[in-house]
């Protein structure tokens, strides 16, 4: 009897006490009510290229620039701006370092093994004007999607070089224009929020400055390339 007696105190107990267990504990509750706030980023990345080609590369039976991604990182502050409930207005200064090679297929004009291997490597001053659209908050998370347009300044292109590709040197323009889309969370933690993030950057703007001969069709590296633009993602972890 006696024993009946407990189990039924202590299954009283653990009902009484099993919504108070369940209940979240709310964390930062009156952080996105704010105006204005800062952040800072650091992450990964990962660029290619992609090639338009003139008909006459085709004709002349040549393989696809095969491109090999390394991976960069990241790094930048933010600065955020609350429109409502469910917008924010972003910018992202940040810097960003990425290094791509291109393998060229065989071609009669090259005169060397080295011939068929570029390097590109790009140092970004990247600047993006991000909006941010958020769900309604639940619990101590919040998933978001990421559309905006962003520019590089390029401080690798080797625009102002008087060498080219006959010198070992692929140029590159040193202003880029691109859109932005992404997604992410948002975490409520204890003393800030902590917010992973992943998102594509696609350019919008010829990026390749052709090589300086008197026929720039007759470059084998650029010459059959009628356009070149940078795609990359990117993984960044935020801070706020």
């Amino acid at each position: 009897m006696l024993f009946a007696i407990l189990s039924y105190l202590v299954s009283n107990y653990a009902n009484a006490q099993y919504p108070r267990i369940r209940e979240s504990v709310i964390n930062l509750p009156t952080f996105d009510d704010r105006l204005l706030h800062y952040g800072y980023f650091v992450g990964i990345n990962s660029y290619d290229f992609k090639f338009f080609y003139d008909k006459n590369y085709y004709e002349a039976n040549y393989n696809d620039i095969e491109v090999q991604s390394s991976t960069g990182f990241n790094v930048g502050l933010i600065g955020d701006l609350r429109v409502n409930k469910y917008i924010n207005i972003r910018i992202e200064p940040g810097l960003y370092y990425s290094k791509r090679d291109l393998i060229y297929p065989n071609n009669s004009l090259f005169t060397d093994e080295s011939d068929l291997l570029r390097e590109v490597k790009s140092t970004y001053i990247h600047l993006p004007l991000i909006f941010k659209f958020s769900t309604a908050r639940i619990n101590n998370y919040r998933p978001f999607v990421l559309a905006g347009i962003s520019k590089d300044f390029n401080l690798s292109s080797n625009s102002k070089n008087i060498d080219d590709n006959f010198s070992n040197v692929f140029r590159t323009e040193s202003q880029n224009i691109n859109y932005e889309i992404g997604l992410g969370f948002d975490f409520y933690l204890f003393y800030f929020k902590f917010s992973p993030s992943i998102r594509g950057i696609f350019s919008m703007k010829n990026e390749l400055i052709p090589d300086s001969v008197n026929n720039p069709a007759d470059s084998p590296w650029t010459g059959g390339i009628s356009k070149m633009v940078s795609r990359g993602f990117a993984i960044n972890l935020t801070f706020e």
